[in-house]
């Protein structure tokens, strides 16, 4: 029979939220989110078109990309993209000396801004060779604004070493957390931040995955940036909770793990859906507001927020409990 005076009940009472009586359910969402995101990964690297994880955008790649605004004057004419492809792929460039014409049998072409923008993907053109693109499409998706054109080219070995350079990034960032986390707390901690760490990756790369099966987004050097910033701030909320945790161990408290481990995250819970919503709202704000360029940037930021929040508030807290002495 439960003592209603212990303080093992005084402190369930005292609860916001029971982690332990539900730590399956959050297991469950978990592995079933990251297990989506994982079949998304292994289907972008086994599609022929793709050969890779995620759809590498021209930082990676190398290529030209052409960005072109349209005259909309009151609206935009229809446009569609497949138009602008099938003239591309007929067009035959001007040859720049000996150098081998580059193949437009797979443009990739994207409208914009409720169609107010063209935005076109291609092999690395010259400068000749850009403007004949521009030219062979104003007929179907012009007329074009004076000076509203930008047209980026970048080598196939500098979209290699961007690559390399993002990789890099990210894997010495995430061996700086585990040593920090290693000498501030211990190995348990540690390994537990690194396991929310991964999964809030895992989730983010699989989303975006999934995003360039059915939609052909590519990801660019702005996503490397986005997952640094989220492996950042996922580990600053993991550590939060578990300072909470490891102050309530020192202090000598005769409750189980598992109550400590709920004490905390209630203690901390109001605090972190305060600091993630108020995270949030300007990258909403960027996502509605910010145009192309950062829009999915600022998408793949507030994916990390949530998914973030719900690994440093629910998983790896119920995770910790699995060390918990038998009998306790």
């Amino acid at each position: 029979m439960v003592d209603a005076s212990s303080p093992a009940t005084a402190a369930v009472r005292q609860l916001r939220w029971s982690l332990s009586s539900m730590r399956q359910r959050v297991w469950l969402i978990s592995a079933a989110v990251v297990v989506v995101s994982l079949i998304g990964l292994v289907s972008s690297w086994l599609d022929p078109t793709i050969r890779a994880p995620l759809r590498p955008g021209l930082d990676f790649t190398g290529g030209t990309q052409i960005q072109l605004e349209r005259q909309c004057d009151p609206a935009c004419a229809d446009l569609k993209a497949i138009a602008v492809s099938n003239v591309i792929r007929e067009l035959a460039l001007p040859k720049e000396g000996n150098a081998p014409l580059p193949q437009l049998n797979a443009p990739r072409v994207q409208l914009l801004d409720a169609g107010q923008s063209l935005l076109l993907r291609l092999p690395t053109l010259s400068a000749a060779q850009g403007q004949a693109v521009i030219q062979a499409v104003e007929p179907v998706a012009g007329p074009f604004k004076d000076g509203g054109q930008s047209v980026d080219t970048i080598g196939p070995s500098l979209g290699r070493q961007l690559l390399q350079s993002s990789l890099v990034s990210l894997l010495v960032a995430f061996a700086g957390i585990a040593v920090y986390i290693s000498f501030r707390y211990d190995r348990r901690y540690a390994f537990l931040a690194l396991v929310a760490l991964a999964h809030d990756v895992v989730i983010v790369c699989g989303i975006f995955a999934w995003l360039g099966l059915f939609f052909q987004l590519e990801v660019d050097s702005l996503f490397a940036v986005a997952l640094l910033t989220i492996a950042g701030y996922s580990v600053n909320d993991t550590v939060v909770v578990f300072d909470r945790i490891r102050e309530r161990t020192q202090q000598g408290s005769d409750l189980p793990l598992k109550l400590q481990v709920d004490q905390a995250v209630s203690a901390t819970l109001t605090r972190t859906l305060y600091t993630s919503g108020t995270t949030l709202m300007p990258l909403l704000a960027l996502v509605f507001f910010g145009g192309s360029t950062l829009y999915w940037f600022a998408i793949a930021l507030a994916l990390g927020v949530v998914v973030g929040s719900w690994s440093s508030i629910a998983l790896a807290p119920s995770l910790l409990t699995l060390w918990e002495p038998q009998g306790d």
